[in-house]
């Protein structure tokens, strides 16, 4: 028998699994490349446009529009794209379900609901006349922290369905989408109380927009999200056993309730802090996972990273859109992404119901 056409004699990989690992390799490569090149190209165009030459140098020597305005801003649309993405990765795999991500489960208007009550309550919002934004939220962290409190009372009643009832996947998503229309109607009941600094301050905050981000902003959603994506890379062979199946999961030692609880409290907290810092971003953690898995498989050792890239590229792409397409006005990138997701979650939802 000739072993050489199905073993390799140097590291004993067959070649049919060097070829399953040499694609999804390329890919995380491609998209690694093509990610540089948007920041390059997003650094470069706006109002003024330069040369990557120029925003080389500016970057390097940390002067100039491409380092003090729109390198911030590139920057936490890479960090908030791709966490939004693992997020939505993450919850579509413990709860089995492809249509799960922060916006589809309600997550997203909880936490916007978390931020009025903030904005109102707490006197969170302000209004000051300046060169930049005439509605900032003075206290940050109270908005992020009572984001992030009414998004667990969401993640409760998802978690509630999944582990204590046996319903379906649309039921859960179907429950995900009345949680958001309870916080939502909640959310207006608030502003209807609201005066009128504190209404500029909700609807501004609303919109779904990276121009309020500061490079602290950015040092805050670095140090939650780093050690959330090491959690889940770190068990990300859990998650493939999940993602196989309950029965095979526990078969082979794995805690699902835990590996559930844990991953959709991290889910909400990264979502949470996104939402409560740059407004309402729907469907990238729907969109990026799919597309991911579309081209490589449900092997979450390589799709937890390329959706990683991918979400960063779908939310990088998305604001420099925001920026130029109608320039000098700036759309919201929230109205970019729904626009991107909407479709495809109809695509999915029609999918799942034919089969």
């Amino acid at each position: 028998m000739d072993t050489s056409k199905t073993v390799d004699t140097k590291n004993g990989d067959t070649p049919d699994y060097s070829q399953y690992i040499g694609k999804k390799v390329m890919f995380l490569t491609v998209c690694a490349v093509v990610l540089v090149i948007s920041v390059l190209v997003a650094l470069s165009i706006g109002s003024a446009n330069l040369s990557i030459s120029e925003v080389v140098d500016q970057i390097l020597n940390q002067n100039g529009i491409a380092w003090s305005i729109r390198f911030p801003r590139v920057l936490v649309a890479v960090v908030a794209g791709a966490m939004l993405a693992v997020a939505g990765t993450i919850m579509q795999c413990i709860l089995k379900n492809p249509l799960s991500e922060p916006y589809t489960l309600g997550l997203s208007q909880a936490a916007a609901f978390g931020a009025a009550f903030a904005i109102v309550i707490l006197d969170a919002g302000n209004m000051f006349s300046n060169t930049k934004d005439a509605v900032v939220i003075s206290n940050q962290y109270a908005v992020t922290l009572c984001a992030f409190f009414f998004s667990l009372i969401s993640t409760g009643v998802v978690l509630i369905l999944t582990r204590l009832t046996r319903v379906s996947p649309e039921a859960i998503v179907l429950s995900g989408v009345v949680m958001g229309s309870i916080f939502a109607a909640a959310r207006t009941a608030i502003q209807y109380f609201a005066n009128e600094i504190q209404l500029a301050s909700i609807v501004y905050w609303t919109f779904g927009d990276l121009s309020r981000i500061t490079l602290d902003n950015l040092v805050l959603i670095t140090v939650v999200s780093v050690p959330v994506l090491i959690y889940f890379i770190y068990n990300r062979w859990n998650y493939n056993a999940i993602d196989a199946g309950i029965d095979t999961a526990r078969s082979l030692g794995v805690n699902v309730s835990r590996h559930t609880i844990v991953g959709m409290v991290l889910s909400s907290l990264v979502a949470a802090l996104i939402v409560s810092l740059m407004g309402v971003i729907g469907f990238v953690g729907l969109l990026a996972p799919h597309m991911v898995r579309r081209v490589i498989g449900s092997d979450h050792r390589f799709v937890i990273p390329a959706a990683v890239l991918v979400g960063a590229l779908i939310l990088l792409i998305s604001d420099t859109l925001a920026r130029t397409i109608i320039s000098p006005l700036v759309l919201p990138v929230g109205v970019i992404t729904s626009f991107l997701g909407g479709p495809l979650f109809l695509l999915i939802l029609i999918r799942g119901y034919r089969k």
